[in-house]
């Protein structure tokens, strides 16, 4: 299984190898898709090389390829996904940053990073964007139970109603 994985990312390499060498129009979904492969194989590091290589394409970053970057930056450093975010914001449109940060509160959620996601939810609100319905519905249903009643106040104000949401 391992080999088989090794040799269809080789062959992604090198079909893309391919691809760059002959004249042909590479635009931000062959990137996207082959950022998307190499993420699967946890081969990052390319991953990252290949995403900050696409600008020397003449290409720009569309949502899509910043949020498959997002969703796997969000496993690892807060650092990383707090650059890339900068980044998105400043190339593309607001209301995408919008759902991303969402997405991203409820990851951070399902993984019990509270702290972090309340950092999120600050910048959601810094932003006047609201929180998706399931976003909010994730935060009751967590902060209902006790074990995460004291970790409540971490979060901005006005959602200091979830201190209480057991009672």
């Amino acid at each position: 299984m391992v080999f088989a994985k090794i040799f269809m990312l080789m062959k992604h390499s090198k079909m893309f190898q391919s691809l760059c060498s002959k004249d042909l129009q590479l635009n931000i979904v062959t990137f996207t898709i082959m950022i998307g492969a190499l993420l699967k194989g946890d081969r990052k590091e390319d991953a990252m090389d290949l995403f900050a290589s696409i600008s020397a394409y003449g290409l720009v970053l569309n949502i899509e390829t910043y949020r498959l970057m997002a969703e796997n930056l969000i496993e690892g450093s807060l650092e990383e996904f707090d650059g890339l975010f900068a980044a998105m914001e400043k190339s593309c449109t607001v209301p995408d940053s919008y759902y991303m940060l969402n997405s991203l509160v409820r990851r951070l959620l399902r993984r019990g990073d509270i702290s972090s996601a309340g950092a999120y939810l600050y910048k959601l609100d810094e932003k006047n964007f609201s929180i998706e319905a399931s976003t909010a519905s994730m935060l009751i249903s967590l902060f209902s139970r006790e074990e995460y009643q004291n970790q409540a106040k971490s979060l901005p104000e006005k959602y200091c109603f979830l201190n209480g949401s057991n009672k």
